[in-house]
């Protein structure tokens, strides 16, 4: 079936992807004429699919007037394989990681060339940390992401070579400086970061393998200092990744 769109013949199903495929990390709240505009859409097209899609519970209308996603479609997203599936299997590690170190602890995959941050639990100290469950960031600004672009396809490391976007003073925009950094990763089984990401807050991340020894994930650490505690926070980071890989079944999808 084919309704008002500006591309005619559109059917209603990808109308209303369009609507949510509008939605990302630099668009997370949108008024109704941006969306439109973004989706491709007549206003009056667009308002009818997105007060369905408010009905529903996918998107949320603020009083500002903003559009965000609504908590109905993060319930759906989790279930998800790589969500439900790992996240299960990981929270023991984490909660233990967490009261070993009462630092901020992330457990993050790839997602295309971004890193994607599928649990967190916030630590005691006060750190600026940007990520939240279901944000993506760069991969060579942070600790997990870094882990991940070591052991990710050549393909996948080209492209991201190619679009080093610096985010603090401190992020390696040079293609050979990180390449050098990505050996080190494989070299001791470990990545960091020193206010790549965000101002005053260090990271220490390590691979989580599956028994095969295939890379599946990443599970990191923010603190606002890495020092002489470097290595004691690599240590239980090794000690947790380890139980998670070995508590995945390959046979699960």
């Amino acid at each position: 079936m084919a309704g008002n769109s500006a591309r005619p013949g559109t059917t209603v199903a990808s109308r209303v992807l369009a609507v949510l495929g509008t939605f990302d990390d630099e668009h997370r709240a949108m008024t109704l004429t941006v969306l439109a505009k973004r989706a491709d859409l007549p206003i009056a097209t667009a308002f009818r699919l997105v007060g369905e899609l408010v009905a529903w519970g996918a998107l949320v209308r603020r009083d500002s007037g903003e559009y965000v996603v609504g908590r109905r479609l993060w319930d759906l997203g989790l279930l998800a394989p790589v969500q439900s599936g790992l996240r299960q299997v990981a929270s023991p590690f984490l909660h233990d990681l967490y009261g070993a170190t009462l630092a901020t602890v992330h457990l993050a995959v790839r997602d295309g060339t971004s890193v994607l941050y599928i649990d967190r639990l916030a630590g005691h100290v006060s750190v600026p940390v940007v990520s939240d469950v279901g944000s993506r960031l760069p991969m060579h600004a942070t600790g997990v992401g870094k882990v991940l672009l070591a052991h990710a396809p050549d393909d996948v490391l080209a492209q991201v070579l190619r679009n080093l976007t610096r985010v603090t003073a401190y992020t390696i925009t040079q293609p050979g400086r990180l390449r050098a950094e990505l050996r080190r990763v494989h070299r001791d089984g470990f990545a960091q970061t020193s206010e790549e990401m965000s101002l005053g807050a260090c990271s220490v991340a390590v691979p989580i393998a599956t028994p095969d020894g295939s890379v599946v994930a990443a599970l990191g650490i923010v603190v606002p200092r890495l020092g002489r505690d470097r290595s004691r926070l690599v240590a239980a980071l090794q000690v947790a990744a380890q139980g998670v890989g070995r508590s995945i079944d390959p046979a699960r999808p």
